[in-house]
């Protein structure tokens, strides 16, 4: 298996909300390939899904499970220190819920933590190890 994240889903209670979240919150471009039951966003290499959690869960054949911390968190890295902080409150004014306050990290670098109004968390980062290309894309040390 090659070493490739193409799509992540997120299961969510409210669909719409979701949409209106990441889309009219956040200024996420939505893809035409989205429709009444999922929705589509171009997130660099990776896309993100939005499905209703109870189809998401049917469909993987799992239970749906109580929402809450899930063991894995996602990651927007930004190219300042300072981007850190107006990030996460972006994405407070946009309807999210302040984790953690940005704060700076004993690996050098800066970040915080919001979680979507379905309870996922975002970690908001800025690591000085990981620079950002021109496409936004982390570039790893080899």
């Amino acid at each position: 298996m090659q070493p490739r994240i193409s799509l992540i889903t997120l299961g969510v209670a409210d669909l719409a909300r979701a949409r209106r979240f990441y889309g009219a919150g956040l200024g996420w471009r939505e893809s035409r390939a989205s429709n009444e039951q999922i929705a589509f966003y171009h997130t660099g290499g990776v896309v993100l899904a939005l499905y209703p959690r109870a189809l998401l869960a049917e469909d993987a054949k799992q239970a749906a499970g109580v929402p809450g911390f899930g063991g894995f968190t996602l990651a927007h890295n930004v190219p300042a220190r300072e981007d850190v902080d107006a990030t996460l409150a972006e994405a407070v004014a946009s309807g999210a819920t302040l984790a953690k306050a940005a704060e700076d990290a004993f690996w050098g670098g800066r970040s915080g933590y919001f979680l979507d109004p379905d309870g996922h968390a975002w970690e908001v980062a800025w690591n000085p190890h990981f620079p950002l290309g021109a496409d936004g894309a982390v570039q790893l040390p080899e």
